[in-house]
């Protein structure tokens, strides 16, 4: 990513510690933590303090790692389809070792700033583990499947997704960089591999006519539930956007972690659940942004203080109109917030069903817990979080739910069970 997309400032959004960041994953405060849930959790704290910076590169990391972790558990005991097939057949070694030794693996290699963390969280599970009792095998077996994915996913595109650089085109409707920014993030990112889905199967088709009625009638109303000193937003939807501003890799890991305990799922189920569930994120960014930059739609921002131009009569400028969070670097449409909300819900809702309730947390707004009945209902609040937060139009949001329910459901389908 060409710069730091830092998230501070204007709604007084701070960071919190590491050991906050991994949540109660670590902790034990919640029931059955196994290998894998301890791994992803050991992840987030180590993206934690890079949070708002590229979440882009970190879904893809994320995807790799899960991918790797479930490789390595079938290896032993094949219970689901591969993703990357080939890892050689262990039946006799240790599975924690080999969660450990795929982590590790991965972590260190794509996050090597964060060694010193990955390295000793490796050291606190590996070292008890007695000689004897298949340690040196599932070593082996954990670092083979992580190798045979990181290899796999060498070339992918991720490596020149900040080429070409984005130049704003004038007119009406055009994306243009907003303030603090002087960039537009990732313009190629929509060019990297996917995961699991055909990026055709998934396209939009595009952003509201500006001339229409239903183009203005969403401008007035982010333009008054959005602003910064807004009179129409609630204290609880400001609590809502700041709650969901934090990255969706961080935050729906963190519910997925949460599920897979609650539900008491075993490692090969949450090793599954988790790499589904990061392929979704993963793909939604890859497929969000090819349709961002293919559609260059201006954000609320610039709508609102330039609609003097936009050839809409039922339009009306505000020149000194600012929204509530600062708008990230990149175009409106789709809301990817919203695609990899409801991505990851349908992936959650596909294994575990619907109807489970939970309570997560956030990395920006510390302190503050909110509890949901659903994985649906969260998706919804987190889509609508970027209105409340004057940073997208809702029709983006709406088409960023249909986009991540599609790539949601399509992902689901894969690393099916095997029947022997």
């Amino acid at each position: 990513m060409s710069g730091r997309w830092i998230r501070a400032g204007r709604a007084g959004i701070a960071m919190i510690s590491l050991a906050t960041a991994a949540g109660a994953a670590r902790d034990g405060s919640l029931p059955h933590r196994n290998g894998v849930t301890y791994w992803n959790a050991v992840a987030l704290e180590a993206f934690a303090p890079f949070e708002g910076t590229n979440p882009m590169a970190h879904s893809r990391i994320l995807a790799i790692l899960h991918a790797s972790i479930h490789d390595a558990v079938n290896a032993i005991d094949r219970r689901f389809e591969a993703y990357t097939p080939g890892t050689a057949a262990a039946p006799d070694a240790s599975v924690e070792a080999a969660v450990a030794a795929a982590a590790r693996e991965v972590l260190v290699t794509l996050v090597p700033e964060q060694a010193a963390l990955v390295n000793e969280a490796y050291e606190g599970v590996v070292a008890p583990i007695p000689e004897g009792t298949g340690k040196t095998a599932g070593l082996a077996t954990g670092l083979a499947a992580a190798r045979a994915t990181l290899a796999r996913r060498q070339g992918d595109g991720s490596e020149t997704a900040a080429e070409p650089v984005y130049v704003p085109r004038p007119g009406p409707g055009e994306y243009q960089f907003t303030p603090p920014f002087q960039f537009a993030a990732q313009p190629g990112w929509g060019r990297v591999k996917p995961f699991a889905i055909d990026l055709k199967e998934h396209e939009l088709e595009g952003p509201q006519p500006l001339a229409g009625v239903q183009y203005a009638r969403d401008l007035a109303f982010v333009k008054a539930i959005g602003h910064s000193a807004s009179t129409v937003r609630t204290p609880e939807q400001s609590e809502i956007a700041r709650f969901w501003y934090e990255d969706s890799t961080l935050g729906w890991n963190r519910i997925a972690n949460i599920a897979a305990r609650l539900r008491r799922l075993d490692v090969w189920e949450s090793a599954r659940l988790l790499a589904l569930v990061n392929f979704a994120m993963a793909d939604g960014f890859i497929a969000g942004f090819e349709a961002k930059y293919r559609f260059r739609f201006w954000r609320p921002e610039t709508a609102i203080r330039d609609a003097a131009g936009d050839g809409n009569p039922m339009t009306e400028p505000d020149a000194a109109w600012h929204p509530y969070l600062i708008t990230p670097p990149v175009p409106d449409y789709p809301s990817t917030h919203t695609v990899l909300g409801w991505a990851a819900a349908e992936v959650l809702i596909d294994v575990l069903g619907d109807r489970v309730r939970f309570r997560t947390t956030s990395l920006t707004l510390p302190g503050v817990t909110r509890e949901f009945r659903a994985f649906s209902e969260a998706a919804r609040e987190n889509g609508l979080s970027r209105i409340y937060a004057g940073i997208h139009f809702r029709h983006a949001v709406k088409e960023g739910r249909r986009q991540g329910r599609s790539i949601g459901r399509a992902v689901a389908e894969a690393l099916r069970p095997v029947y022997r």
